[in-house]
């Protein structure tokens, strides 16, 4: 980049919480329209590379994603119901 723009943006301070959080996305949004420009670092191939290897060594060792997920959104609708007592 040629002009090192200010970080954050004029203004983005003293945007309420959930205005910032939208501009974030919509930026975010812009960048993703053009997957193959986003880099994957290389840490991220490492640890793909590890879990597919560890998978293939042991395939009946993992669990599908959606008994995974249930158990996850069951384990936090219990926190949910643990804080608000």
């Amino acid at each position: 980049m040629a002009d090192t723009l200010p970080l954050p943006p004029p203004g983005f301070d003293e945007l309420p919480f959930e205005e910032k959080v939208n501009y974030v996305e919509a930026l975010w949004d812009r960048i993703a329209a053009v997957p193959e420009k986003v880099g994957v670092p290389d840490w991220h191939r490492q640890v793909l590379s590890e879990r597919l290897a560890e998978y293939r060594s042991d395939p009946k060792a993992g669990r599908p994603w959606q008994e995974v997920r249930d158990q996850l959104l069951s384990e936090l609708a219990g926190r949910r119901r643990t804080s608000r007592s």
